[in-house]
């Protein structure tokens, strides 16, 4: 059968990593899980609670491709709690998952061959859309200096239609502060391109609150997801923030490559946002997770990180022990029962020297794999 060449884009490896990890769990090993970007908590209870009445009494069949009425207003009402902004609920398009509102949002604003910048390291599953698409993903590669945060210098000479950032980012958990936020929109909107921002990771921050762009422009689009926060991922639903004068372009493709987003999942999501009590609980173990993890890599030996401002990550140079990291995040499942990422996910050019660690898990989970780290550290210096 033939294929396309939009098809051919470069695997996931953290998945290939979830699935070496999962075959020597059915061998009978135990492993610690630093691999995945995902809370080791269910959703919450009052998700689970709506879901489980809406199925006594509701078909849950179709909603209106943009999403359940009453779950877009209070996706809106959550800008007024966190920022501060007062959106209109006809913004707020519900999707399937971030992932769903990437393929959106770049089909909205983008046709075949245009550009978009991407910062590296970055979220591998950008360039593989952009590439299935049939869009040219661009990546900048990015300065430990600036803590692996695109500058406008980064961007100077370089052709786009549009720039993609992360604040906090996958993998690198680094945010982009109010200025230096403003300062790529500014960037971008002298070239006339289109800004996009992933904020996925929003809420899920330490010493300061994350920025979202929408404190800044209404000429931008904002991804956002209740995968992360609200620990949903497997729940499959998102949302955009979209200029007014966008909406119809992305309704009518909804309406066709996706239908609507799954109508249980936005029941549950809508009941999420209230579940106050076990998010604050969530961010409480991550802060701790962090606080281990920033004493107990440098003390296994992986002591070149930036600490990380938010998410659930800490990246890590790891080149003064490797060039080939995805050898290594193997060697380091078999001999330490630990899964963790290789950098290529991240940064195809400088990603042979970097790892990967989250800390989305339980604290005991958190204790245990930084133990096994260091005693597998040991051997190998020895």
């Amino acid at each position: 059968m033939r294929s396309s060449r939009r098809g051919d884009v470069d695997p996931f490896i953290v998945m290939d990593v979830m699935e070496a990890a999962r075959a020597r769990e059915a061998a009978g090993h135990r492993v610690i899980h630093m691999e995945v970007g995902q809370p080791g908590t269910p959703a919450p209870r009052l998700a689970r609670e709506a879901l489980g009445h809406a199925l006594e009494s509701d078909a849950l069949g179709y909603t209106v491709a943009l999403g359940l009425p009453e779950l877009r207003a209070r996706i809106a009402r959550l800008y007024g709690e966190w920022y501060g902004l007062d959106l209109d609920p006809g913004r707020v398009v519900v999707t399937s998952g971030s992932s769903g509102g990437f393929i959106l949002a770049f089909t909205a604003l983008f046709d075949a061959g245009e550009r978009v910048a991407l910062g590296a390291p970055g979220y591998p599953s950008y360039r593989q859309i952009l590439r299935s698409l049939d869009l040219v993903p661009v990546e900048v590669q990015t300065a430990p200096a600036n803590r692996y945060q695109p500058v406008p210098s980064d961007l100077r000479g370089l052709d786009f239609e549009g720039l993609m950032v992360a604040s906090p980012a996958n993998p690198t958990g680094t945010m982009l502060d109010r200025q230096a936020l403003s300062d790529l929109i500014d960037v971008t909107a002298e070239k006339g391109a289109a800004f996009l921002s992933d904020e996925i990771y929003h809420g899920i921050e330490y010493d300061r609150k994350a920025v979202s762009a929408l404190e800044i422009s209404d000429d931008v689009v904002v991804i956002n997801s209740f995968s992360k926060f609200f620990s949903m991922t497997g729940w499959r639903v998102g949302w955009l923030v979209v200029p007014e004068g966008l909406v119809r372009q992305v309704e009518r493709l909804a309406q066709n490559l996706f239908i609507c987003a799954p109508h249980a999942a936005q029941v549950a999501a809508l009941a999420a946002m209230d579940a106050k009590d076990e998010t604050e609980a969530n961010l409480a173990v991550y802060a701790k997770n962090r606080a281990l993890m920033m004493a107990g890599l440098p003390e296994a030996g992986f002591d070149r990180i930036a600490p990380p401002d938010g998410a659930f990550y800490v990246y890590a140079d790891v080149s003064h022990l490797t060039d080939d990291s995805r050898a290594f995040a193997q060697e380091i499942l078999e001999g330490a029962g630990v899964a963790v990422t290789p950098g290529l996910d991240f940064d195809p050019l400088r990603g042979g020297g970097t790892l990967r660690f989250s800390y989305a898990r339980s604290t005991a989970d958190i204790e245990e794999g930084l133990a096994r780290l260091r005693d597998f550290m040991s051997r190998r210096r020895s």
